[in-house]
C-alpha cells in the first residue's frame, strides 16, 4: 500500500513539474514576442515575430520533446534543454528548426540501434540515448546563440544564402547549419561505424589499430557515415528554403548547402577524432575488457591526456566548424 502511495506521489510531482516547466517556457516565450514586436516599432526594420510563427515555435519543440521523453531519448534536464533549443531555432528560422529535427530524430534512431551490441563495449551506454542537459548544451548551444544573434541582425524569418546580398546573416546561417552538421556527422560516426566495421578502428594521430571505443580512432565507414549525417542535415535545410523562402529565383543558387552539411560532417568527426586523441584519456581495462576514459591501476594506456570530456570535445569541434567553414564557403559560394 506503502508503494502505491509512493509512485502516485511521484507521479502528482512530476505532473506539477511538468505544469510548471511549461508555464516558465509560455512566459520566456511570450516575452520573445513582446521584445520582438517592441523592437520592431523602436527601430523600424527589424521583422516583428508573427502570432503563427511564435504558436508554432511553442506547439513543435513541446510535442518533439515530449516524444523524446516518451522514447528515452531525454531526461528531464535534456528536456527542458531541448524545449529551450528548439524554441530559439524554430523562432529564428524555419530553416533552422528542420536542420536540428534532422539532427535529433536520426541521432536518436541511431543510438537506439543495435543497442545491445554497443553495449559490450561501451559500459556508459544507456537505453535511448537519455541525453542530458549538458549533452544537449554542447550539441545545440552553439546554434541556440547564433540563432540569438541571427535575430538581432536580420529579425525572425527565412532568407536565401547570398553572400552578395546578405553578407552577415548568410554568413550565420552558415555557422549554424555547419555546428548541426558537425554534431550530426560526429553521432552518425561514432554510433553506425563500431557496428558495421568489419576491422578495428586506427588511431587519427599514429594510424596504429586500437579497440573499438577509443576516442580518436576512426574507420572507414565512420569517416562516411558523417558525412552522410552532415548531408541529410544540409539537405533538410535545402529542402525548407526551396519550401518558405519566397524569392529564390533573384537569389545565389541553394544547392550548395547540401555539400556544405556534407563537408561540415565529415570535417567535424575528423577534428571531433583529433581532439579525442589527444585531449581524452583512453585506456584499456583488462579486467572488464572495456575501454575507460579515466586512469585506474587496471588500466593500460592507449591515448590521449585527461583533460576533456566527450561532451567539452563535442563543444569545441562545433564552435570550430561554426567559426571556419563560413569563411572557406564563402570563397567558394556561387553570386547572383
Amino acid at each position: 500500500m506503502l508503494y502505491i502511495q509512493d509512485d502516485v506521489y511521484k507521479e502528482y510531482v512530476n505532473m506539477m513539474m511538468n505544469i510548471v516547466l511549461l508555464s516558465m517556457i509560455l512566459c520566456i516565450s511570450l516575452s520573445f514576442w513582446i521584445i520582438s514586436i517592441t523592437a520592431s516599432n523602436y527601430y523600424g526594420t527589424l521583422r516583428p515575430i508573427s502570432p503563427w510563427r511564435w504558436l508554432f515555435s511553442v506547439i513543435a519543440p513541446i510535442i518533439i520533446v515530449s516524444r523524446g521523453l516518451k522514447k528515452k531519448s531525454l531526461d528531464n534536464s535534456g528536456a527542458l534543454g531541448g524545449l529551450l533549443v528548439g524554441f530559439l531555432l524554430t523562432i529564428a528560422n524555419f530553416s533552422f528548426f528542420s536542420a536540428l529535427l534532422m539532427f535529433f530524430f536520426t541521432s536518436s534512431k541511431l543510438t537506439k540501434w543495435r543497442g545491445e551490441m554497443k553495449k559490450r563495449y561501451d559500459p556508459e551506454y544507456k537505453e535511448g540515448g537519455q541525453r542530458n542537459w549538458m549533452q544537449v548544451f554542447c550539441n545545440g548551444g552553439v546554434p541556440a546563440e547564433l540563432a540569438l544573434l541571427y535575430m538581432v541582425e536580420n529579425g525572425p524569418g527565412e532568407i536565401p544564402i547570398d553572400f552578395s546580398k546578405e553578407y552577415t546573416a548568410s554568413w550565420m546561417c552558415l555557422s549554424l547549419l555547419g555546428s548541426l552538421a558537425c554534431s550530426a556527422g560526429d553521432t552518425w560516426a561514432s554510433e553506425i561505424a563500431p557496428v558495421l566495421s568489419k576491422s578495428p578502428p586506427r588511431l587519427i594521430t599514429t594510424w596504429e589499430k586500437v579497440p573499438v571505443g577509443t576516442n580518436g580512432g576512426i574507420t572507414f565507414i565512420g569517416l562516411t557515415a558523417s558525412c552522410l549525417g552532415g548531408f541529410f542535415v544540409g539537405l533538410a535545410y535545402f529542402v525548407t528554403q526551396l519550401l518558405v523562402v519566397s524569392d529564390l529565383e533573384i537569389s545565389a543558387p541553394q544547392w550548395p548547402l547540401i555539400v556544405y552539411g556534407a563537408l561540415a560532417g565529415f570535417l567535424g568527426s575528423v577534428l571531433d577524432s583529433y581532439l579525442g586523441a589527444i585531449m581524452q584519456y583512453s585506456g584499456y581495462d583488462e579486467s572488464t575488457g572495456n575501454i575507460v576514459n579515466h586512469p585506474t591501476s587496471e588500466a593500460k594506456f592507449i591515448s590521449g591526456k585527461p583533460i576533456l570530456d566527450n561532451n567539452t570535445v563535442n563543444l569545441f569541434s562545433s564552435i570550430l566548424i561554426a567559426l571556419l567553414l563560413p569563411g572557406v564557403a564563402w570563397s567558394f559560394w556561387p553570386r547572383t
